[in-house]
């Protein structure tokens, strides 16, 4: 699992719930979300520069988003942010690549995707996914005055993640 070192960062505990795959939900007629299993995770490494931290539960063939091409984005483009925003679970919301590849100190290293999708305290780790269903980044930032979504949101770039994440799986 990958999510932003600033979410994991000082917890003693940390749990992931994961919801049911379909196929355990035969015959479900309720609106509400199924609550799922709940697990306690450890972790595996962070990386402060990039702000991205790898946790592991143990459980297998775990649902999951593939990787999608940051590299090919281009502005314009929809995305959707995926989170839980001031603690709704669960919580999408939809916008456009605003710019790649951006830098927000001319001297930053790191590089993110710019969207006016609506990011809110507490989608920090969430995907942003593209129009096929793909991560193409880990929401992570906003841009605010106010301390609330003004549609300057900021995404790792999935690149970055791949790199940083089979790295820290790798050695920590």
């Amino acid at each position: 699992i990958i999510t932003n070192s600033h979410v994991v960062q000082g917890c003693r505990r940390i749990q992931v719930r994961v919801a049911p795959a379909s196929s355990e939900l035969p015959g479900r007629s309720s609106i509400l979300p199924p609550e799922g299993k709940t697990f306690t995770a450890q972790v595996i490494g962070a990386d402060r520069e990039t702000d991205l931290a790898v946790l592991k539960i143990d459980a297998r063939n775990l649902p999951h988003l593939q990787f999608g091409d940051s590299e090919s984005l281009r502005q314009g483009q929809l995305v959707l942010a995926v989170g839980t925003p001031l603690g709704l679970e669960g919580s999408v919301s939809m916008g456009v690549v605003s710019a790649v590849a951006r830098q927000l100190k001319p001297d930053d290293t790191v590089v993110y995707i710019q969207t006016d999708a609506p990011i809110n305290p507490g989608n920090s780790g969430g995907p942003l996914v593209d129009d096929a269903g793909r991560m193409i980044g880990i929401n992570t930032l906003i841009l605010t005055q106010s301390g609330g979504s003004e549609g300057i949101g900021f995404a790792i770039p999935s690149h970055i993640v791949k790199n940083v994440y089979d790295q820290l799986r790798k050695d920590g």
